[in-house]
Formats: structure tokens, sequence, C-alpha cells
């Protein structure tokens, strides 16, 4: 029985002993041990390892040996690269033939509308010359009425517009084509290389110059008496103001057949600093202007005013207080009584005709002054045509000093090139006054920028100078808004004084340099030399020039006050 039981445990241990060491060889333990009836196995399996391992190290050489082959021997960027097919290439799809012949359909459509937009450009261009032939064959030159002007004017920038619009038109119709062509790769369809598209096809450009009709100029001549004096007091406002002043005199002067004293810098402005008073005599071919100074010479220190008239009179004669009074008897001068021709409201002033002022102001006295006349109403169309109201030789007679329009070329020269865009940007205590307006003319510097940028858009210039009185704050502001294509177009402001730079020599070498006038007419001067120009409505600096646009010949198409015929998007109450 023991024995039994010893034979059974026995073969038990030894098929446990059996079960474990088929276990151990399944997982190869590194910890198994091999008794010495298994060595010849234990080298049959490092022999077949071996043969394993040698295979898989021939695999991987022939694997990097392959991938360099390919590397060295194939274009890459065409392999991995996506090609849309073309509908030739996907023989009969009909979703892509479909397409395709939408594509081709859409581009001869565009090219009919092409040719109507063409159609309807040279009809616009046929009526413009028969109007203005019509105009210029009825008779009808030296037109007097604001009315018949003011509809000239409308007329013909309604025709300009249009033009605009086709043109616009056009340009857009031609960029459609080239898009729907750049999906095909054969795009000999359509030409879309010829030039007539070019923002100056056919000699028309959308911000070209303003027609100006020199021919009919209405001038009358002025030829004064040698003897025969108008001393002109300006009194209201700025520069602008008193150069605006200064004009009307000298309308005044000539009807009156007598020279025009330029006022003293003691009582005025020194306008001989920003103004070449010596061009106005050789314009006109005689002396017609002279400087206090110089009357005060002929009249061996002793000037005596003989009338002292008033244009207005009111809210006080001759707009002058008795400081300026004061002033002007401080130069030696003597007269009498101060007194108004007519009863006059600088708030409300009346259209008054040559006949009005000949019949109010003409005189035998030899020297006769007339208070300011800013805002004398006299002759208006007459007085704002190209060039003024008296015939002479030059485009304008009031031009800024020499040394200031060659030092506004230098500054163009350095700074902006031919084509840019001016601006006068009124700021500093312009809120006020332009809330007092109806409507305001003071806009918040987005709605500003907005219309900024459509004139930039019109106009194509790749810079904008600008002049103002602005605070840093508001400036940079403005430059960030002010962009076309995705791209930001500078503001450009004079910048300060730099000895490396010489575009401004010229003012200091002659003395005139850190002056706020001749800086405020170099500003005029540059923008009044610009390709197009952005204003401030209710400016007399804007409104200046403008005048030496018109006379200058450089108005654009496109010159327009700052947001023009909109109103400002916010405006604040009332103190």
């Amino acid at each position: 029985m023991m024995e039994r039981e010893h034979s059974d445990k026995e073969e038990d241990h030894e098929n446990l002993i059996s079960q474990n060491a088929r276990s151990n060889d399944a997982v190869h333990s590194p910890n198994h041990r091999r008794s010495s009836f298994q060595i010849d196995d234990f080298k049959d399996q490092i022999s077949s390892t071996s043969r394993k391992c040698h295979k898989r190290y021939l695999f991987a050489v022939f694997l990097s040996i392959m991938i360099l082959l390919l590397y060295f021997t194939t274009d890459l960027k065409n392999l991995f690269q996506t090609r849309i097919p073309m509908a030739k290439d996907l023989g009969d799809n009909p979703s892509v033939n479909r397409m395709r012949e939408s594509e081709l359909r859409a581009l001869s459509l565009l090219q009919q509308q092409e040719t109507e937009l063409f159609k309807t450009w040279n009809r616009t261009a046929l009526m413009t010359k028969l109007y203005f032939d019509d105009v210029k064959n009825s008779g009808v030159v030296n037109r007097t009425s604001v009315d018949d002007n003011d509809k000239d004017i409308v007329t013909s920038s309604m025709l300009e517009d249009l033009k605009s619009r086709v043109f616009s038109q056009i340009l857009l119709n031609k960029q459609i084509q080239g898009i729907l062509l750049s999906s095909h790769e054969n795009g000999d369809f359509v030409d879309l290389t010829e030039n007539y598209t070019d923002a100056s096809f056919g000699g028309w450009s959308r911000c070209g110059k303003v027609d100006q009709r020199l021919s009919e100029r209405k001038t009358i001549e002025w030829k004064p008496k040698s003897n025969k004096y108008l001393f002109a007091i300006c009194a209201s406002g700025q520069m602008s103001n008193h150069l605006i002043c200064l004009e009307k005199h000298m309308f005044f002067a000539a009807l009156l057949n007598r020279v025009l004293v330029i006022p003293s810098a003691k009582v005025d402005y020194e306008f001989h600093r920003v103004l070449d008073i010596e061009h106005i005599n050789k314009c006109v071919g005689r002396k017609v202007v002279v400087t206090f100074e110089e009357l005060l010479e002929s009249k061996k220190n002793s000037v005596h005013i003989d009338k002292f008239l008033c244009y207005f009179s009111l809210p006080q004669p001759c707009f002058v207080d008795g400081d300026h009074v004061k002033k002007l008897k401080g130069l030696g001068l003597t007269f009498g009584k101060i007194e108004a021709v007519w009863k006059e409201d600088v708030k409300n002033p009346k259209e008054r005709t040559v006949q009005d002022v000949l019949g109010k102001f003409t005189s035998d006295d030899d020297v006769i002054a007339i208070g300011d006349m800013f805002f004398a109403d006299v002759e208006r169309d007459q007085v704002m045509q190209s060039g003024g109201p008296i015939a002479h030789k030059c485009k304008t007679l009031l031009e800024p000093h020499r040394l200031i329009l060659l030092t506004a070329q230098r500054f163009i020269q350095t700074f902006l090139g031919k084509d840019f865009i001016a601006l006068h940007f009124r700021r500093h205590g312009f809120l006020k006054f332009c809330n007092a307006k109806k409507p305001s003319c003071f806009y918040p510097v987005p709605q500003a920028a907005d219309c900024i940028n459509r004139v930039v858009e019109r106009a194509g210039s790749p810079v904008i100078f600008l002049s103002t009185d602005a605070a840093g704050s508001e400036t940079g502001l403005l430059q960030s808004l002010i962009a076309s294509n995705g791209k930001i177009v500078p503001l450009v402001h004079r910048p300060a004084r730099n000895f490396a730079e010489k575009w401004d020599a010229l003012l200091y070498r002659h003395g005139l340099e850190e002056d706020p006038q001749v800086e405020a007419m170099l500003d005029k001067t540059i923008c009044a030399l610009s390709t197009v120009f952005i204003g401030s409505s209710g400016s007399t600096f804007t409104e200046d020039i403008l005048r030496l646009r018109k006379d200058w010949g450089s108005a654009s198409l496109c010159d327009e006050y700052l947001c023009q015929g909109e109103h400002p998007n916010f405006i604040a109450e009332d103190e």
C-alpha cells in the first residue's frame, strides 16, 4: 500500500517537473537551469536565433538602401502635390462638365457686360462733349448768374461721377474674368493683357483736373491813378481771413482806380514774409500795390486818410475796436470820423453789385481807407472765378512767397512724390465752432477715417500729407485707421528742424524759420500742389487752399470737404 502511494507520488512529481520544464521553455526564463542532457538542444536554439537576427539585419540594410534610392530619384514635390483634375482629365464626368460650361457661360456674359459698359462710357463722353460745345456755341460766355453756374457745376459733377462708376464696373468686370480664367489651364479664351482699363485710359482719370473754363473769365483792368490810394483795413479772424479780406480790397482798388496800400505789420500780419507782393505788380504790368512804408516815404512820413469808410456798420463800424484805432494812429496816420456807407451786418451780408460799390465808395480824395471786407458779398461769381476778377498775365495774384513755394516743392520731392493726397484736418477749437452750425462739421475720428479711406480708394495715392492742429492722440488713432488694400497709408507731417535735411534750408538761410505764419503758408502751398485735397468745411484755411488750387489749375475732381454730404454719427449736447 505504501509502495503504491510512493509510486503515485513519484509519478505526480515527474509530471509536475515535466510541466514546469515545458512552461519555462516556452517563456525562455533567464533563471532556468538546464541539465546536462539539454546542452545539444540549447546549441541548436542558439544557431536558429543567430540565423533569424542575420536575416533581420540584412532586411534593415536593404530597406535603408531603398529609401535612399527613392529619395534621390523621386520628385517628392510632384509626388505629394494635390492636383485638381481638369475636365479633360476626368473624361465625361457630368458634374465637372457642367461646372466648366457654367464658368465659360459666365465669361461670355461678362464679355457682353463689358461691351455694354464701353458703349455707355462712349455715350457719356459724347454727351459731355456735346454739352460743353452747346454752352460755348450759345454765346453765353460771361454769365453772372450764380444759379446758372451752379447748374453747370452740378451737371459736370454728375457726368464725372457717372464716368467714375462706369469705370469701376469695367475694372470689376475684368477682375472677375481673371478669377474665372485662373481655374483653367488654358486661359486663351479672353485677352486680359489689353491696357484699356488703365486708370487714365481714353485721356481720362478718375481724379482728373477740373476744367476752370479760363476762356470764359470775366475780368476788369486795374489801371490806378498814381496819386490815388486805397488803405486796406483787415481786422477779423486769423491770417487766412485777412488774405481773403485783402483779395477783396484788391477788387475794390481796381474798381476805384486806386493803388492798394498793404497794411503795416504793426497793425496786421507781416504780409511781406508770406506773400510775393512784387509778384502782383509784375502780373498786372504796372504799380498797383505798395507797402505802407513805401506810402509813408512818398508822403514824407505824413499820411492823412481823407475818408475812412466802412463796408459793415454792425456789430461795429468797420469791424474795428478802440485798440485797432490806437495802433493806426500809432503809425502816424491821421483821419477823421469813421463812417459806414450803408447799413450792413456781418451776420447777414447782402449781395452787392459793382454799381453799388461805385455809387458808395467813389471819391476824388487822394487817400481813402475801407474797413474789413472779409464777409462782403460783391459779385461773388466774378470774385470766385479761377484767377480772380482782375485781368493779369499770371495764374494768380495772391501767391505764396517765392522761398515758401520752393521749400514746398523740395518737401514734396523729399517726402511725398508727385502723387499724394493732402488733408487739412482742423480740430483745435473746431468742436464748439462746428456744433454751433447745422449740421455740425466736426466728425469722430473713426468716421473721418472712413471718409478718407473712400477718397484714398478712388484716388489710389500711396501717401497723405497731413496739415493739422490736432493732438497726437487723435492723429495716432487716425493713422491706425487709414488703409488701402490691406496696407497702411502713411500720414506725413512736416518734421521738426533737422540739420541733416536740406529741404527747408532756404527758409533758415533767409531768416524765415520758426515763424507760425510762414509755416502755415508752407502747409497751404504743399496742400495746393497735391493730386487730391480733402479740406475742413467752414475753415478759411481750407478755402484759401482751394483758391490756390483753382488758380494754379491743380484742383481735382476728387477734391472734397471731409465727409462731404454726411452728418457726424454722434454730436454732443450743448452746454
